[in-house]
C-alpha cells in the first residue's frame, strides 16, 4: 500500500515537470509569433493552454484523493499540498504565454513589437524560457542550490522590464497609446512568469527542508 502511494507520489512530480515543459514550450512559441507576426502559431499556442489547463485539474484532483484515501502526515502531506500550489504557479504561467499570443494575434497581420523593442523583448522570451527550463530541473531534482539561482535569473527578467519601461516613458516615444499599452502588458506577462517559476523554486525549498527560504517575501 505504502509503495503504490509512493508510486503516485512520484507520478505527481513528473505531471509537474510535464507541465511545466509544456508551459516552456508555450512561452518560446508565443515569443516567435509575437515577433514575427505568425498567426498561425499564436493560434496553436492559444489552443493548447488547454492542454495545461487540463493537467493542472486532473494533478489537484488526484492529490486531493490521495489525501483523502492516504490521509499522509509530515514530508508527504507537504509533498501534496506544496504540489497543488507548485501546479497553480504552472497553470498561470502556462495563461501568460497565452496572454502573449492573443496580443500577436491581435494586432496581426502587423507586427506587436516595434523595431526598436524587439530585442528586448526577444531578451525577456530568452530568460523567460531559460527559467523554465531551470525550473523544471529543480522540480525534476529538488537542487536546492539550482532553486535558489533562479532568483539570479528574475534579477535578469527584472532588468530587462526596467529597461522597457524606460523606452516607454521617454518623451520621444512615436508610437502612440495604444502600442505603448500592448508593451507594457507584454512586459508584464515575462514579468509574472519568471516571478511564478521563483515561486515554484520557493516552493520547493519548502518541500524539502520544510523551511521557507531565508529571502521569501
Amino acid at each position: 500500500m505504502r509503495d503504490a502511494f509512493h508510486d503516485d507520489l512520484d507520478a505527481t512530480r513528473i505531471t509537474l515537470v510535464e507541465m511545466c515543459k509544456l508551459v516552456g514550450n508555450a512561452m518560446d512559441r508565443a515569443t516567435t509569433a509575437l515577433l514575427t507576426a505568425d498567426l498561425k502559431l499564436a493560434e496553436e499556442v492559444i489552443s493548447d493552454d488547454a492542454k495545461i489547463d487540463a493537467l493542472h485539474h486532473d494533478l489537484d484532483a488526484r492529490i486531493l484523493n490521495l489525501m483523502a484515501r492516504q490521509q499522509p502526515v509530515a514530508g508527504d502531506l507537504r509533498t501534496l499540498v506544496t504540489s497543488i500550489r507548485m501546479s497553480a504557479d504552472l497553470e498561470r504561467m502556462g495563461d501568460l504565454a497565452h496572454h502573449v499570443a492573443k496580443v500577436a494575434r491581435m494586432r496581426y497581420p502587423a507586427t506587436a513589437v516595434p523595431s526598436e523593442l524587439a530585442l528586448t523583448m526577444q531578451e525577456m522570451g530568452n530568460v523567460a524560457k531559460r527559467i523554465i527550463e531551470k525550473t523544471s530541473g529543480v522540480i525534476q531534482s529538488h537542487d536546492l542550490t539550482a532553486a535558489m539561482q533562479l532568483e539570479k535569473d528574475d534579477d535578469e527578467m527584472d532588468r530587462l522590464h526596467r529597461k522597457l519601461f524606460t523606452t516607454l516613458l521617454d518623451d520621444s516615444w512615436p508610437h502612440g497609446i495604444e502600442t505603448a499599452i500592448d508593451m507594457t502588458l507584454l512586459g508584464r506577462y515575462y514579468e509574472r512568469c519568471a516571478d511564478h517559476a521563483v515561486s515554484v523554486a520557493r516552493r520547493v525549498y519548502f518541500l524539502v527542508t520544510g523551511e521557507y527560504a531565508s529571502d521569501q517575501a
